[in-house]
């Protein structure tokens, strides 16, 4: 009896914070807009500052071709690094900790819900 009251207190609990944390890629996009200095995300677009963002959920790191990726992320991609949700999640949360000595110059994204927004709508841009 004392389980079933723990589970059912635990589930009361993800049932109320879990719309709190839904995505939405509308608002995603919105947050991307912070990223456009540098980054496109248009199907057979132009590299900027980094490399179109197209297709990014599920590619393989440094992989588009006729950028110039720094050395460390070069070498993250020798290891098979895919940027998968997680990948990304970790990353965009603190680029550093993830490529200690890449080229993006950009802080992270502290926001859990901007980040959750945004991993939408970048998981979107894809065929």
């Amino acid at each position: 009896m004392r389980r079933l009251i723990l589970s059912a207190a635990l589930l009361a609990g993800f049932a109320i914070t879990a719309p709190a944390f839904a995505q939405d890629a509308d608002a995603g996009q919105r947050v991307f807009n912070q990223c456009r200095a540098c980054h496109t995300i248009d199907k057979g677009g132009r590299n900027g500052v980094g490399p179109n963002l197209w297709g990014v959920v599920g590619r393989k790191a440094a992989s588009i071709e006729g950028f110039r990726y720094s050395s460390n992320m070069r070498t993250i991609a020798e290891g098979g690094h895919v940027w998968t949700i997680e990948n990304l999640t970790a990353y965009l949360t603190n680029p550093k900790a993830v490529v200690p000595q890449g080229s993006m110059a950009f802080a992270g994204i502290r926001n859990e819900q901007q980040l959750k927004d945004l991993l939408a709508y970048l998981d979107k841009q894809k065929d």
